[in-house]
């Protein structure tokens, strides 16, 4: 699916080049890293929608790499192709049960990775209906509706449910006004025990909580509230 962003994580320039011209190619948007500690820096701080992963890598290698994406609850369902040298099968084993999707022994054919990564994301697609939409990205504040998980420059930001609902219905509608009326019938239902006036408190946690971003929630007097454009 063309648009969709791809992290290459390699230290071989020729290989990482390779691969970046014939995705590019494709219609993907690339990013790239030569380490491990680059690419899960990148990874936090982009979310990517898959990432090929060399496992021979200076510093942290590419298993410890696949490790820490998948024990981490943002990161978790991000896709990883191994790229591994021939004869490293115990390092094959080591990445498929760590979570790896999938691997490709160099030397490889451009086209056949090519075609496994379209592969794994066009499942990805049916597995997670509304994938690519289920992911809000404003500046550095990523909203995911599907894990209820709001991260700011990469740190994971805890918010209550009805904190994550009200912010994540208002960033949608960005720009429009809403009474509070309204917000407490979006997010809960006609018949939700939640007053008008709890929506007033919800919005000043919810302020706190975002840091540098509690200024886009922004208050409409005499009407509501609004998810200002930046």
């Amino acid at each position: 699916m063309s648009g969709e962003t791809i992290l290459i994580v390699d230290d071989e320039e020729d290989i990482l080049e390779l691969i970046k011209y014939n995705l590019k190619n494709e219609g993907y948007v690339i990013l790239t890293a030569i380490t491990g500690e680059q690419a899960i820096k990148i990874v936090h701080e982009r979310r990517p929608d898959l990432v090929v992963l060399d496992l021979m890598l200076p510093g942290i290698d590419g298993l410890e790499v696949t490790r820490c994406l998948k024990k981490n609850d943002v990161t978790m369902d991000i896709p990883i192709v191994m790229v591994t040298a021939r004869g490293e099968e115990s390092d094959i084993v080591a990445g498929l049960e760590l979570g790896a999707n999938d691997y490709i022994s160099k030397p490889f054919s451009p086209r056949e990775l090519t075609a496994r990564i379209g592969a794994i994301l066009r499942r990805r697609r049916k597995t997670l209906p509304g994938e690519f939409s289920r992911i809000r990205q404003e500046g550095d504040m990523m909203i995911d509706r599907v894990k209820h998980v709001v991260v700011i420059e990469g740190q994971v930001i805890d918010l209550t449910l009805l904190e994550f609902d009200l912010l994540s219905f208002l960033a949608d509608k960005k720009g429009l006004v809403f009474t509070r009326g309204q917000i407490v019938d979006a997010i809960h239902g006609e018949n939700y025990a939640v007053t008008k006036r709890s929506i007033d408190v919800i919005i000043v946690g919810l302020r706190k909580k975002l840091k540098s971003y509690s200024s886009r929630i922004e208050t409409v007097r005499g009407v509501g509230y609004r998810f200002k454009e930046s």
